[in-house]
């Protein structure tokens, strides 16, 4: 999982309460077994004027040239401005996964719902809450001003705005160490492996049938 620990990147407004998995990513493209090339249908029934499928090629599709990250100031953007409730609906694991590969490294919003928000950080992906007013605030700020970019400080636990304010934000210090450094819950599980492997060990030592066992 990739490290988070100091991000600055430009913001992209995402203007809609209660943005729901399905509209991050649709149930169609849950069929896939890998983890992988989901950050093209992020957001697919907004992005695209066409219905998609699994396996279409994005450049042969039209694009909706209303929605926000079709927009040209917002190419290339890595920070999400969100509003309320962000990420309710169902469980799917892939909405941040398709929110990470489309370039994402974090969200911001009042609030989220609670799967997403715990699935988030287990994928290297940093959701921070902000007070609704001061998320208003940067909306404003974000519309009035192109190239507006945020930096995202886990370390100290502030955003930083282009005038140098900075926004105080609180990350749980499980939570923020895993993000700093890079843990996912596999990641966390081998910085044990040499007591695992001893373990293992003494176990197939102490009882041999063990390992006939797991080859059949």
């Amino acid at each position: 999982m990739q490290k988070f620990t100091v991000h600055q990147g430009l913001v992209a407004p995402m203007d809609r309460e209660n943005v729901d998995t399905d509209a991050i990513i649709p149930k169609q493209f849950l069929k896939s077994i890998k983890r992988t090339g989901f950050g093209p249908n992020l957001f697919d029934e907004w992005r695209y004027l066409d219905h998609g499928e699994p396996g279409m090629d994005p450049a042969s599709r039209k694009p909706n040239p209303d929605f926000v990250l079709n927009q040209p100031r917002y190419q290339g953007a890595s920070v999400l401005l969100a509003r309320k409730n962000f990420g309710c609906g169902s469980s799917r694991e892939h909405a941040p996964w398709a929110l990470d590969q489309y370039g994402f490294r974090a969200i911001i919003a009042p609030s989220f719902a609670d799967i997403f928000f715990n699935n988030s950080f287990k994928n290297g992906l940093l959701p921070l809450v902000l007070p609704e007013v001061t998320v208003a605030k940067l909306f404003d700020e974000v519309f009035a001003f192109p190239g507006y970019e945020l930096t995202v400080d886990l370390d100290r636990q502030v955003v930083v705005k282009p005038d140098g304010e900075e926004l105080p934000f609180e990350v749980q210090p499980f939570r923020r160490y895993c993000l700093m450094n890079g843990l996912d819950d596999i990641g966390l599980t081998l910085r044990h492996k040499d007591k695992i492997k001893a373990f293992e060990a003494e176990r197939l030592a102490a009882k041999p049938w063990l390992a006939h066992q797991m080859l059949a």
